[in-house]
């Protein structure tokens, strides 16, 4: 051993022999014990440690601590811990089983770690931490229904406010148990005493309730769920239950959601539901809880952002200009934030847009400006700022500075092609937009997305056959593309050709949404068609009632106009053009009628 070794040995013996002479009374939370593999495995701690005892400790006791955490610091933890129980079975001193404990888990051998705590368990049997810790090692080996026991004492012993994070924290730490039936059962019977107290009833029934769904027990969750909202209808844990149990589809869960939503949900609960309805494409359920959540929660800046989003999709520009300028309002004084100065990037753009929309160039040029301070270099800065010169009629200058933006992977290339190909669409240049989409997706061959961005781009520039090649591929390759089986069924119906092939490729997908309001709108266009105009007005009624599109407005109109009602079919006209006055569906519906709305 040379010099610097024989130091550091030194002074390692100096470190561990004060330790062993303080008796390592040092308290350890339950929240930090190395028993939990993970945070979110862990029970919260108590405020109050038992662990009191700080005896002295004699020659022999020292020189035995002292080897034992020798060994275990030169890598023989399991000597160490031999070493360490023993101390602590001759000295009676609960800190030693404390760390004779934590290193048989800190050498991951949790059955050593089981001895020790049930020694410290039988030496103090109304310890807190002996039984935390017995408690989370009977977790670890996945003997579920010994816990049984500790988690009952842990439960009578914790105040309040433990408690209900002890509840709260139960699915997580039983998270990796293989038999997540049996962990279910064994918490019930634990929590029995609580399930109809007031204060702690509704967190333990909510706790049921989400471990029965971990064990594939969704309508056992959904009666823990109605038992925590009999208790407290206002349970924010019911009402996150709740939500999971209506994305898992489980009946009655949706009613049992919208009791909660009346009240004073969180927050966090109405953001996430909203979330959840614009997966499943209830656009209009969705802004109806954004409206709400802005309201009650007027300083969320997110929930604005949403709805902004959802205003600008329904072309309810005024509305959407509103919750951008509130978002931009709450978010610019954290833009140092990237996740914000991102968000802030996106609303810009979007104001800029409706400026852009409103013929306000020098507007829209001004918060593309802002754009580019909080997001310098974006993509889409740079994208939108050629539409702006296009729109100002510069289609060169705006495809000059498309193409000159850097591209050094087949991706940014595709991504340059198809914003030259946006520029030509709006330019109504429909051939040349679908040669260079058709390039774009020569680069990604399997990209369905663009190919059907070709096949539309196709049928714009008179080129049928090649959109219809188009679309049949898609769905020979990907079956379940319902746009591809819409959008041909759609182009039948328009052209009054293979009428019965339409409703049977329209009916197809509407098995894959079948809320689509456009999918709706290409059904009662193709049952118009073959003649059926009572059911093509029922559809019509129902969807233009929630989505009144110009689109929709115009085919709808020319039903009602079909069947003599003149007057309702201008009314629905009017709503369209209201809508979206620019839309050529609507005008050339209009044209051809002969009709003044």
């Amino acid at each position: 051993m040379d010099y610097y070794d024989l130091m550091v040995q030194i002074h390692r013996l100096r470190a561990v022999a004060l330790a062993a002479a303080m008796v390592m009374h040092a308290h350890i939370s339950w929240a930090q014990a190395p028993a939990v593999p993970d945070s979110d495995t862990a029970l919260p701690a108590d405020e109050e440690s038992s662990s009191d005892d700080k005896a002295a400790v004699d020659a022999e006791l020292f020189y035995e601590l002292l080897i034992g955490e020798m060994t275990t610091g030169q890598g023989d933890p399991a000597s160490g811990y031999a070493l360490m129980l023993d101390a602590a079975r001759r000295s009676g001193q609960e800190q030693l089983y404390q760390r004779a404990t934590q290193i048989a888990l800190q050498s991951r051998s949790a059955e050593s770690a089981l001895i020790a705590a049930h020694a410290w368990k039988d030496a103090f049997p109304n310890s807190r931490d002996a039984n935390r810790y017995l408690l989370q090692i009977l977790v670890i080996l996945n003997r579920v229904e010994d816990t049984a026991g500790p988690l009952k004492q842990e439960l009578a012993l914790s105040n309040q406010r433990v408690k209900l994070l002890t509840l709260k924290a139960l699915p997580q730490v039983y998270g990796r148990v293989s038999d997540k039936a049996l962990a279910a059962k064994v918490v019930e019977n634990a929590t029995a005493g609580e399930l109809s107290n007031p204060a702690t009833g509704p967190t333990a029934w909510t706790t049921i309730g989400r471990m029965r769904l971990a064990a594939d027990n969704p309508s056992g969750a959904l009666e823990a769920m109605q038992q925590a909202m009999k208790l407290d209808p206002s349970d924010d844990g019911a009402g996150t239950l709740a939500l999971q149990l209506v994305d898992a589809g489980v009946p009655g869960a949706q009613n049992l959601l919208k009791t909660y939503l009346a009240g004073n949900p969180s927050p966090e609960v109405r953001m996430n539901y909203a979330r959840y309805l614009l997966q499943e494409r209830r656009s209009d359920e969705a802004r109806e809880q954004l409206a709400a959540l802005t309201k009650s929660n007027p300083e969320l800046a997110d929930a604005w952002l949403v709805l902004a989003s959802l205003d600008v999709q329904g072309k309810r520009i005024d509305e959407a200009d509103v919750a951008l300028q509130r978002y931009i309002a709450l978010s610019e004084p954290n833009a140092s934030s990237p996740t914000v100065a991102k968000a802030l990037s996106r609303a810009y753009l979007m104001v800029s847009q409706i400026a852009m929309d409103r013929g306000q160039y020098a507007k829209a040029e001004e918060w593309l400006v802002k754009a580019d301070k909080v997001s310098p270099g974006d993509f889409s800065v740079s994208n939108q700022r050629a539409t702006l010169l296009a729109k100002q009629g510069n289609l060169s200058g705006a495809r000059a500075l498309v193409q000159a933006l850097p591209a050094n992977t087949d991706e940014e290339r595709q991504r340059k092609m198809l914003a030259d190909a946006q520029l030509l669409k709006e330019a109504k240049q429909y051939d040349e937009a679908a040669k260079i989409v058709g390039e774009a997706a020569a680069l990604m061959p399997k990209d369905n997305d663009l190919l059907y961005e070709q096949a539309m781009l196709a049928e714009k520039a008179g080129n049928i056959t090649q959109m219809e090649q188009l679309l049949r591929k898609i769905i020979d390759r990907q079956p379940d593309y319902y746009h591809a089986r819409n959008a041909l069924g759609y182009s039948f119906a328009e052209r009054g050709v293979n009428l019965e092939e339409a409703r049977s490729l329209i009916d197809s997908a509407l098995k894959y949404a079948p809320d689509d309001p456009f999918i709706m709108d290409s059904k009662a266009w193709v049952e118009f068609r073959l003649g059926n105009k009572e059911e093509s007005a029922r559809i019509f009624e129902k969807i233009f009632a929630r989505q009144q599109d110009a689109e929709i407005a115009a085919h709808y109109g020319e039903v009602l106009w079909s069947m003599g009602d003149q007057a309702k079919a201008k009314d629905v006209w009017r709503k369209g053009l209201k809508s979206e006055p620019d839309n050529e569906t609507l005008l050339e519906t209009l044209k051809r009628l002969g009709v003044k709305p």
